[in-house]
């Protein structure tokens, strides 16, 4: 769902989290993952991983993107934009 649109009470199924559509629902979902409070204490780089295990091939970064969004909305942040979280996944990354 578009970040902008997203209404905190409101979110109960994992397309009502910002930038999740069905793909990502259905990402979220090949993880595990049913409900929104599923979110909760996960590690979006993990995440990824086990996506890319899971489905045998290496997803486009910004995956990690859309999973540091809604892992941070679930732990209270504010619902962004996916790429406002581009710039520490890089960060991440590249200390790694």
């Amino acid at each position: 769902m578009n970040p902008s649109k997203v209404v905190r009470e409101n979110v109960r199924r994992l397309t009502d989290l910002p930038n999740i559509g069905k793909a990502g629902a259905a990402d979220l979902e090949l993880l595990g993952i049913e409900k929104p409070d599923d979110l909760v204490g996960l590690d979006p780089y993990e995440m990824y991983e086990r996506l890319c295990i899971l489905t045998g091939c290496r997803h486009d970064p910004c995956v990690i993107d859309v999973f540091i969004s809604v892992t941070s909305f679930i732990n209270g942040d504010d619902p962004k934009v996916w790429w406002a979280y581009t710039a520490e996944r890089k960060k991440v990354q590249a200390a790694k």
